[in-house]
């Protein structure tokens, strides 16, 4: 459990206005398995390390 005390996570929400992209968009990279993401009952919640990560990769490299 200690692994988890630092860890932030961020809506599907949050995380479509961080990449400035809609909630759809969030959806299906979390289905598709590009952006790891933890399942709350009927809501997502992704790592903001995660999120953090893909915006720093190289254009060439996302997608």
């Amino acid at each position: 459990m200690s692994e988890f005390a630092d860890v932030r996570f961020l809506t599907v929400a949050e995380v479509a206005a961080l990449m400035r992209v809609s909630k759809m968009t969030v959806y299906r990279m979390v289905h598709a398995g590009e952006l790891p993401a933890v399942r709350f009952g009927r809501s997502y919640r992704v790592p903001e390390s995660a999120v953090t990560e893909l915006l720093q990769r190289p254009a060439s490299d996302v997608g």
